[in-house]
């Protein structure tokens, strides 16, 4: 039985697609980013280079984070899935964002708010990377695969956010904490 293999998307056809989904011409397109016609022409014919400096200008035009035109499906598919996990997050607890910027960063902060004697039972987490959590008021209990960590005032947490973790208020007062999140 053979097994077929699919070959990442070249890059002039991603950006030939991601052009034509915001139903943009290659003259469009040429006029924003100052281009040429022709040299774009070719770059998603694959039979012309795209500089970095490029690669930026187009990316702003077309309102894309650069890295999207590298990326393969595994990768997309990644950084879609670390979108709903933040989106799960921000629904279960009041969640602030400390260092604005793309729902697919690399690194997030945030200032997390729990309600008194709050457990979101069906919400745990797992998710590739780290992650740190420094307590501001109140106290948690984070459990992270079979251990539990309680957490007051002033302490911190360093832990390996793939294993499964979830977290609660046990205390009568709210919990606040700054969650910082890293994932590759």
């Amino acid at each position: 039985m053979k097994t077929k293999h699919t070959s990442p998307q070249p890059l002039g056809q991603k950006l030939a697609d991601l052009r034509t989904r915001q139903n943009m011409t290659i003259d469009e397109l040429a006029e924003k980013t100052g281009l040429k016609a022709a040299h774009l022409k070719a770059i998603e014919a694959g039979k012309d280079f795209l500089p970095v400096a490029d690669i930026l200008k187009i990316s702003r035009v077309l309102t894309i984070d650069p890295d999207l035109l590298f990326q393969s499906e595994k990768e997309k598919k990644r950084k879609e899935q670390r979108k709903k996990d933040f989106s799960l997050r921000e629904q279960s607890y009041q969640y602030e964002v400390l260092a604005p910027g793309p729902k697919e960063s690399h690194l997030r902060t945030f200032r997390v708010t729990i309600p008194p004697r709050s457990e979101h039972p069906k919400v745990k987490y797992q998710h590739e990377g780290e992650e740190v959590i420094h307590m501001l008021q109140g106290e948690i209990e984070i459990k992270v695969g079979s251990k539990n960590h309680m957490l007051k005032k002033g302490e911190t947490l360093h832990f390996d956010s793939s294993k499964r973790h979830s977290l609660k208020n046990p205390g009568a007062k709210k919990a606040v904490f700054i969650d910082v999140i890293y994932t590759p």
